[in-house]
């Protein structure tokens, strides 16, 4: 059953069941009862648009650039004629998971208690069918969304040299 039928059975003028009885009978919570639904602005309607044409630049412009932060996309989105502050974009990178991409102190230091694993192809030559796979996945952006890319490949089919 739905909230809005259950509102609709309560009876908010009876004397006989006092109303927080009628609410935990339709199991309905009191301040419900007194909710009114708004309607959404149109100005919020825009900003929304606005919100997603400019998520839509950004992503086309992290692909280009992915060491843009907050501050260089919000210079870059002011020269693309949009009226803009760095809060904003930098929201709207977060809604999106985007991170500038830029170089970290000691990023390929491994951790001592890491155990390295050893390359099990090196060396092997590839002589025949189904002796070597690999995999990746990958998505594609399209016009209203996003399709996700799995490839998986012989690496006997492709000729690639597994050389030691």
């Amino acid at each position: 059953m739905s909230v809005e039928v259950k509102r609709a059975l309560a009876e908010t003028d009876s004397k006989l069941i006092p109303l927080a009885r009628q609410c935990d009978l339709l199991s309905l919570s009191r301040s419900s009862l007194y909710y009114a639904p708004q309607a959404q602005s149109p100005q919020r309607h825009r900003e929304q648009e606005e919100d997603r044409q400019m998520m839509r630049l950004l992503d086309e412009q992290y692909t280009h650039t992915p060491f843009y932060g907050s501050r260089r996309m919000t210079l870059w989105l002011r020269k693309q004629g949009y009226d803009v502050n760095r809060k904003r974009v930098g929201r709207l990178l977060r809604e999106m998971g985007l991170q500038a991409v830029y170089p970290v102190p000691k990023l390929s230091v491994g951790h001592p208690g890491h155990r390295i694993y050893p390359y099990l192809l090196r060396g092997l030559a590839v002589e025949q069918v189904d002796q070597v796979w690999s995999t990746d996945i990958t998505y594609i952006r399209l016009q209203k969304g996003y399709v996700y890319l799995a490839a998986i490949i012989d690496w006997y089919s492709r000729g690639c040299p597994l050389g030691g």
